[in-house]
């Protein structure tokens, strides 16, 4: 019999399916791996586990205790939740830029949220967040977080690595916090994998590729600063994405694949198959992290036009 103690335990074992349309399109065979597929339905179900344990571990979040952090949606969501299954109070800051879903989705859940101005983009939030913090709330701190880039070191790149048998050519993950790029990426560097590695920015904000920062419509990606917790010496390589092609992309990718996915993700696969049609590429194995579902973006110019019709 197996019965979980509660909705935590079961963050992470995310399948992989292969997108057979982009794949027949490029020529090489390129796989995603759903993190949609967590309990709340993102890649981030697994730092808002981790980075709460470890401050549990620490001493520093007492039973009863606030959590404070800003976030684009998805971390806070998966905060959210894990401070509902344990019993903690959750108070985020977010741009007022994200999606009406992935607010509510907040609220569901019990978290308190603050938003910042959307000009300010992911800095004002973090600023708010610090501002928030009063003696002994824990203020986790996701982009600095150590815990977040070694959860996907402990778990994402070894579920890769396991499910693939080792074999991987190239790995795509688009850069939100850095955490999932970073932590694959030495997984995979401590079992030998030699894939090339290719992060994902908004072409709005090549802060990675050029040093400029701006505002941008893929939620969930481009900061518009560089996170502490991204190594930039794990990624080979930066792919900039506009924003209507993501949005193009992820649509296109319902109606190809059958998976209803978010921007962030429409970005990723574009980079992907822009990677994997290159003359050396053909005939690899390509692997792409999608970190969300649709669902919470159908209010978004992403999915509006079918909520209006």
């Amino acid at each position: 019999m197996t019965i979980h103690s509660d909705v935590t335990k079961i963050v992470g074992g995310t399948p992989l399916v292969r997108l057979n349309k982009a794949s027949e399109r490029s020529g090489a065979e390129i796989v995603a791996k759903l993190e949609g597929a967590n309990p709340a339905n993102s890649v981030k179900d697994r730092i808002g586990v981790a980075m709460i344990e470890a401050a549990e571990k620490s001493g520093q979040l007492k039973p009863g205790g606030t959590v404070v952090e800003a976030t684009s949606g998805n971390t806070g969501i998966a905060l959210a939740m894990v401070g509902a299954a344990r019993g903690y109070k959750v108070v985020l800051t977010m741009p007022e830029s994200m999606s009406k879903e992935r607010r509510a989705l907040l609220r569901a859940f019990g978290a308190t949220l603050e938003l910042t101005p959307k000009a300010d983009g992911m800095r004002g939030a973090v600023e708010k967040a610090e501002s928030l913090a009063d003696k002994g709330a824990v203020l986790v701190r996701q982009f600095a977080n150590e815990a977040n880039a070694a959860i996907h070191e402990s778990t994402t790149g070894p579920e890769i690595i396991r499910d693939t048998d080792g074999k991987v050519d190239v790995f795509v993950s688009g850069i939100g916090t850095g955490g999932t790029i970073t932590g694959v990426g030495r997984a995979f560097k401590k079992e030998g994998v030699e894939a090339t590695i290719v992060a994902v920015e908004p072409s709005a904000s090549p802060i990675l590729s050029t040093g400029e920062a701006g505002p941008h419509m893929i939620q969930g990606l481009g900061a518009n600063f560089i996170p502490e917790v991204l190594d930039r010496d794990v990624y080979d390589e930066v792919q900039t994405v506009e924003n209507e092609v993501a949005f193009d992309v992820a649509r296109q990718v319902a109606k190809d694949e059958g998976l209803l996915v978010g921007i962030s993700s429409g970005a990723a696969i574009s980079a992907a198959e822009a990677v994997a049609s290159r003359p050396e590429n053909q005939g690899k194995r390509v692997v792409v992290i999608l970190p969300d579902f649709g669902e919470r973006y159908l209010t978004t110019p992403l999915f509006s036009e079918y909520m209006d019709s």
